[in-house]
């Protein structure tokens, strides 16, 4: 029993110890100038889309629950939103290369589409970020919209990497 309140006195420390210890917040002042609504024409219903459902984790500016004040939490919470932000990131999408443009634009069409996207962990919470068969339906079609753009712009060996024939 001694060495218990010991353990649970010395987890009670580290805890409250972390708590002084935050990462940094991803929050920007403004517009980026690569935001994807810079360089494509985006209808303000996607605008609205995209802020309640995909800005928190593939933009530059995500807005915190209260509960990111608390660790380990901000720390979990900080690893999810630089990895999603790695993967797609509206605010830099015009520094993408069209190749990358055209493949995220599909992957996200595709996880929308699988109901992948948003995280159920992030919909979970934020129930009001869970996309509606209408609002899918108006992500995937504007992201199409775009690649067709895209496909009319650039030779299609730019946009997409082409399976080579094996030698005979």
């Amino acid at each position: 029993m001694k060495y218990l309140k010991k353990i649970l006195l010395g987890l009670l420390v580290v805890l409250v110890v972390i708590q002084f210890f935050h990462p940094e917040k991803n929050i920007s002042v403004g517009v980026s100038a690569n935001n994807i609504a810079a360089v494509y024409t985006t209808p303000e219903e996607v605008k609205t889309i995209l802020a309640k459902s995909c800005n928190d984790c593939h933009s530059n500016n995500t807005t915190y629950p209260w509960y990111n004040n608390i660790q380990p939490v901000a720390w979990w919470l900080s690893n999810h939103v630089n990895e999603a932000k790695r993967e797609l990131n509206f605010d830099e999408f015009a520094a993408y290369r069209p190749r990358k443009q055209y493949n995220k634009l599909k992957e996200a069409e595709e996880l929308v589409n699988e109901n992948e996207m948003p995280l159920s962990s992030y919909a979970f919470i934020h129930r009001d970020a869970v996309l509606s068969e209408q609002q899918k339906q108006v992500l995937i079609d504007w992201s199409k919209g775009i690649r067709k753009q895209m496909e009319a712009t650039y030779p299609m060996d730019s946009l997409i990497r082409l399976k080579r024939k094996p030698n005979s």
